[in-house]
């Protein structure tokens, strides 16, 4: 399969950074701070200009972030 070339939609670069953030979503996982939603960033390099991408939560993660707190 071949990888698709990144280039920026609001100043045409084609470098960039990725990194990933975790979130709480619903009532029950922000009263327990469970952390049961993730993202990948892709951000240009040149201008900032980010994009987000939901990607799958593990459940084991999410209970050992519940216990955890």
């Amino acid at each position: 399969m071949q990888q698709k070339q990144y280039v920026c939609e609001k100043c045409g670069c084609q470098r960039y950074t990725s990194d990933q953030f975790q979130a709480t979503g619903g009532e029950f996982a922000k009263l327990f701070n469970v952390q049961n939603k993730k993202f990948i960033t892709v951000s240009c390099a040149q201008c900032g200009y980010t994009e987000l991408y939901r990607a799958e939560t593990d459940a084991g993660m999410n209970i050992l972030d519940f216990l955890m707190n």
